[in-house]
């Protein structure tokens, strides 16, 4: 039987206990929001399923809302291999990083230093970080 017709999703989520995320091809757009407690292991299982995701694609914008965050468990060298080997973003995907706290601002600045090369900008409300990814 042929694809021919075949309608393409334009959406698709995904959620577990430590996190959610949603792909909008429309809007070429990676929303995740992240538990109480966030983990190395846990954002290596948020890039795994995401990577094996089938409408992802790294050139995709993505806002890192980590309001919900009260301990974020991550060592210097969990940030270091985060950015340099695990990040599945490409350096021209914008991203933000949605922080209410000075302990989720630091971890999103760090990864923001660390990815220096990378469009990355945090900000207080989802709907600040709407906006800029928008633009």
């Amino acid at each position: 039987m042929s694809n021919c017709g075949k309608v393409q999703p334009i959406s698709g989520d995904w959620v577990s206990g430590a996190f959610r995320f949603h792909v909008d091809v429309e809007r070429r757009l990676v929303t995740v929001k992240f538990g109480t407690r966030v983990t190395a292991e846990e954002i290596g299982e948020y890039v795994r399923k995401l990577r094996d995701h089938p409408l992802f694609e790294p050139t995709f914008s993505e806002i890192a809302d980590l309001r919900d965050a009260e301990d974020i468990a991550l060592l210097a060298d969990d940030f270091l291999k985060l950015a340099d080997e695990v990040d599945p973003f490409s350096p021209e995907a914008k991203r933000a990083f949605v922080a209410k706290t000075s302990i989720q601002n630091h971890a999103a600045r760090l990864h923001k230093i660390l990815r220096s090369q990378r469009n990355i900008e945090i900000f207080r409300t989802l709907e600040d970080a709407e906006r800029w990814i928008g633009s």
